[in-house]
């Protein structure tokens, strides 16, 4: 590395610690294949093998088993899918802007907990900012799940 012109980094990174820190996960796959995943290194591997277990799943069922009546119904509800209703749109419209004052609270709340004496001086209400924290944490995965899915729907 003496030789090298550039930066590199090196370290032992244990599990916890990216599970405390990560907040996206975007693994190589394969074949130039890259797998973008919310939360941290443990959310990352049940994904994938919730995957792999859907994907034994799907190929344990014979292709032939549906019919021209069920294919027709899930072209039919493909396109219902499709479409987002009134309450969907509005939702859609107003989750960056709800997302967004999560992550301005969250921010503000990280700020305060940068202050050392505040441990000393206020520790009831660190442990309420702390608890607040984990529940924008919670609240924020759940907003993005929902707008993804309804990006996903609206295309």
């Amino acid at each position: 590395m003496g030789h090298c012109g550039g930066d590199a980094v090196g370290g032992d990174i244990d599990r916890a610690f990216l599970d405390n820190v990560v907040t996206q996960v975007i693994a190589f796959e394969g074949e130039g294949q890259l797998e973008e995943s919310p939360g941290g290194y443990q959310d990352w591997i049940d994904t994938k093998a919730r995957m792999a277990t859907q994907r034994a799943a799907n190929t344990a069922r014979p292709s032939g088993a549906s019919t021209p009546t069920d294919s027709a119904k899930a072209e039919k509800n493909r396109g219902a899918r499709n479409k987002l209703s009134y309450n969907e749109t509005r939702l859609l419209a107003n989750l960056p802007a709800q997302i967004s004052e999560l992550e301005n609270e969250q921010q503000a709340l990280n700020q305060q907990l940068l202050d050392p004496n505040c441990y000393r001086d206020r520790p009831l209400e660190v442990a309420a900012w702390q608890q607040r924290i984990e529940a924008i944490d919670a609240l924020l995965l759940e907003k993005l799940a929902r707008w993804e899915e309804l990006e996903a729907k609206e295309k």
